[in-house]
């Protein structure tokens, strides 16, 4: 058992999300600070934010919710690296591996909350 969030395996994986996050957009075009930056920059964070604010949760139903609010900024996040890297503006290899941990944290949080669901 988990004694604190910053224990979850997933929860980590999203902290390093919003970590890479923060250091691709650094060097975005100052017309994005508004868009783009900021747009990636809360959704990545919100990742983790929900499931800290998800494992503080008591009641099963609770934890779910967050952990669901989690995998659509997860999802939020996968598409704005998706079009960023479109336009141009971030290295394929890079958006790449983030994608791919977007896509490790969603199944990470999949299973969570189907182990969630199955306790009595």
């Amino acid at each position: 058992m988990y004694q604190d969030f910053q224990d979850l395996p997933v929860w980590q994986k999203a902290m390093q999300i919003a970590l890479s996050v923060f250091k691709i957009t650094e060097n975005l075009p100052r017309k994005e600070d508004y868009g783009l930056t900021s747009q990636i920059r809360r959704s990545s964070l919100s990742i983790s934010d929900n499931i800290a604010e998800g494992f503080g949760r008591h009641h099963k139903a609770d934890k779910i919710n967050f952990y669901i609010y989690s995998r659509g900024s997860a999802n939020e996040t996968k598409n704005q690296l998706i079009y960023g890297n479109k336009v141009g503006y971030f290295d394929t290899t890079e958006a790449n591996n983030l994608i791919n941990s977007c896509n490790e944290v969603i199944e990470s949080l999949n299973r969570l909350m189907k182990a969630l669901r199955s306790q009595p």
